[in-house]
This record gives structure tokens, sequence and C-alpha cells, in this order.
């Protein structure tokens, strides 16, 4: 079965989409996830999950019993780069449903799998906040107004979460971060994002950063 989701970073589409298998008692072992951007999880690169039989006679209310704790993990965990990301998560979902003592076993793999992958986009945002530097580019299509532009590569689908922690940072400039899956923007006032782009050198002449940012948001 096909669990389809509208991008890298959908988690309400995950969490609708684990709901409804878990409603109809699909164990992750049937279940394929893929996305909007290409992304698939690839059923032969895991090892069979521990819970690979359809549980009989379990009261489906019982999906309803997960920690706030999972949750949470959760919202960090999709943000990770692995593509089996949707597919452990899943897992740990049936999991904590049918094995209510999974909860209290602090050395289970499938958890530990999930806490390092929250770790890594702890250290992710950790890393882009510190090191992101803007260029300031002259713009004369904006009265001369200069861009704020910067170029950053980070090893997970971080940006979106990263956005409005730019925008606090930059109030009521014109700003952009480039990156190589995805790119944000904001006017001053929103944000707009954009695909990714090509990487831009640190010492590249403003024409170049402006030609990019040009480029990915459609004003080449």
């Amino acid at each position: 079965m096909h669990a389809h989701l509208a991008s890298a970073i959908d988690l309400a589409g995950f969490r609708g989409q684990a709901q409804t298998l878990l409603a109809h008692q699909v164990p992750p072992d049937e279940v394929v996830w893929d996305t909007d951007d290409g992304q698939f999880h690839d059923p032969f690169a895991t090892p069979a999950p521990a819970a690979d039989s359809r549980p009989r006679g379990v009261p489906r209310a019982a999906t309803a019993i997960v920690p706030a704790s999972f949750l949470r993990l959760c919202e960090l965990v999709v943000l990770h780069s692995d593509p089996q990301r949707f597919a452990l998560l899943y897992r740990l979902l049936w999991r904590l449903v049918y094995e209510p003592g999974l909860r209290h076993n602090p050395i289970d793999a499938d958890m530990l799998a999930a806490q390092q992958m929250g770790q890594a986009i702890r250290r992710d945002i950790h890393k882009m906040k510190a090191q992101v530097r803007f260029h300031s580019v002259p713009d004369e299509d904006c009265a001369g107004q200069p861009l704020q532009l910067a170029w950053f590569e980070p090893a997970h689908h971080i940006v979106e979460a990263l956005a409005p922690w730019f925008a606090r940072r930059l109030p009521g400039q014109r700003w952009a971060v480039l990156t190589p899956l995805r790119s944000v923007a904001s006017d001053g006032q929103q944000l707009r994002y954009g695909p990714g782009a090509a990487a831009v050198p640190e010492d590249a002449p403003p024409q170049l950063w402006l030609a990019r940012y040009r480029s990915v948001f459609g004003m080449a």
C-alpha cells in the first residue's frame, strides 16, 4: 500500500495517513511512503519490523494512546534527510499502540534511531543559525533597497522550520537564504519559498548573488 505525502516535510499529511492506516490495522511492512518531491521509501532497505504481523482483537481506540513526547519527536524526525524516516515513524507509532511497553524501553533500536535523527536535526539547526552569513547586494529593481542574501547547505530539510527565526533576526528587511533543495525569501513582511539553488561562492560578485536570487524566485 502506498501512503502519499505532499512534500518532504509533510507532518500533517503523515499524521492523517498514519491515523487512517492504524484505523484499518495496516502493519508497517505493508506500507510504502512517497512524497511529491520524489523521495521514496525503499521497502528492501530495512529489515522487517519487529511487529510484522497484523494484530487481532486490539481496540481501534488504542490508536489515540500515544505519548506527547513521541509527537514532539515526530516534528523533528520528519525534517531528516533519511528517506526511510516516515516508515520508521509509522513503525514506532504502530508499536506504541500495540506494544505499550515500548515507551519504557530506553534501548529499543527503533526508538534510538528516531532519537538520533532528532538530535541530528537539532545540530543542523544550530549550525545553520551560527554559520549563515548574509551579503548585502544592491537591487536596482527595488529603488536601490539592498537585498541580504546568503547561501547555506543544510544536511536536512530545515529551511522552513528556520525561516521564521531569520525573519525575526532581520525585521523589515529584504533577504533570502538559498540552499540546494529549498530556498526562502522575505520582502520584509511575508515569507516566500522557492526551489533549490546552485551554490554561490562566498566571494562571488554581487551580480552573481542577484542573478541566483532572481532565477530561484522567478525574476530572471
